[in-house]
């Protein structure tokens, strides 16, 4: 490839990765270890409609950013994760179920010598059709066997290789020879820009509850520690209107000054007997709707109504 090719494919990169820029306002930023160029033909075919994957060398990416940052400064947030074997998902769909169809494509994958396990690997108990001379083999792993009819049996599920472990060779043979692929490898996401903003996937996890408790949290902090040292904020505003109205109704009482919201309580403070002829008049109401409820028990046990009369 000659240097124009390869200047002319550096230009359209740029103006393919500016173009998305402007027309997307979310990115997913993700991982693209172990992912080979089939499994990415197939997300690519996944996400159609949804998404857009662009991938790209580091280098090139960090210079065609730092161009564009020039008249998008809120671009410069996707500098320091621009690192690793990444790739970006550009989409203007719901984040969540984007998330979730980037990570839905997966792959099985056995274990290799020297890879670093995503997660757990378990041997389960069970026979493995095996002739009694590998006995020794799983002896060296410390797999727990046992001869049955011939062939050998795990007695035990075990715990072979821990995730973040590296994966040795013989626990990779063993694996090979039970025909167990351990990992599925796919696209894992990194961080999310969105509108100007870089925050990790685990946010997509939240529930909606848990952030208004948060929030909620917050204006309650705020509002607190306005009233105390006693400057505004919208939180504490509604405090300080409540308090001031019930100071003016003190004021009010304890004066000759009045307005038509303390007028009712200063009447109930000269006239308390009205209380008292609110509480019996409610408590005579209740009696008197009571009272025939007791009156119709003995009818009901009268002998006219058992049908006693029958023979009057």
């Amino acid at each position: 490839m000659s240097k124009g090719d390869g200047r002319a494919k550096k230009v359209e990169y740029f103006e393919r990765l500016k173009a998305l820029l402007e027309e997307y306002p979310s990115i997913f930023i993700v991982n693209v270890d172990n992912v080979g160029s089939n499994q990415m033909h197939q997300i690519r075919h996944s996400l159609r409609g949804k998404a857009v994957v662009l991938m790209g060398k580091n280098t090139m990416v960090r210079r065609a950013l730092k161009i564009l940052i020039a008249d998008n400064p809120q671009f410069e947030r996707l500098l320091p994760h621009v690192k690793g074997n990444i790739g970006f998902v550009f989409t203007k769909a719901d984040l969540k179920e984007t998330r979730d169809a980037i990570l839905s494509n997966r792959v099985k994958a056995p274990a290799k010598a020297g890879a670093v396990a995503p997660n757990d690997v378990y041997v389960p108990a069970g026979n493995t059709g095996m002739e009694p001379g590998k006995t020794s083999f799983f002896q060296a792993l410390g797999v727990p066997t046992k001869i049955a009819r011939g062939t050998i049996e795990i007695i035990n599920e075990m715990h072979l290789v821990k995730a973040g472990g590296k994966v040795g060779a013989s626990e990779a043979t063993l694996l090979n020879m039970l025909n167990i692929s351990p990992f599925t490898y796919g696209l894992t996401v990194v961080q999310i820009y969105d509108n100007g903003n870089t925050f990790s996937p685990s946010v997509l996890d939240v529930e909606e509850s848990t952030l208004i408790d948060h929030i909620l949290s917050g204006i309650k902090t705020i509002a607190a520690i306005s009233l105390q040292i006693g400057y505004p904020t919208v939180a504490s505003v509604p405090h300080s209107l409540v308090n001031g109205f019930k100071n003016l109704l003190a004021i009010s009482v304890a004066t000759e000054y009045t307005f038509a919201a303390s007028e009712k309580v200063k009447q109930y403070l000269a006239d308390p007997s009205a209380f008292a002829v609110a509480a019996p008049v409610a408590e005579t109401t209740a009696s008197k709707e009571a009272a025939p409820a007791k009156q119709e028990e003995p009818e009901e046990e009268s002998d006219e109504d058992m049908g006693l009369d029958l023979f009057g």
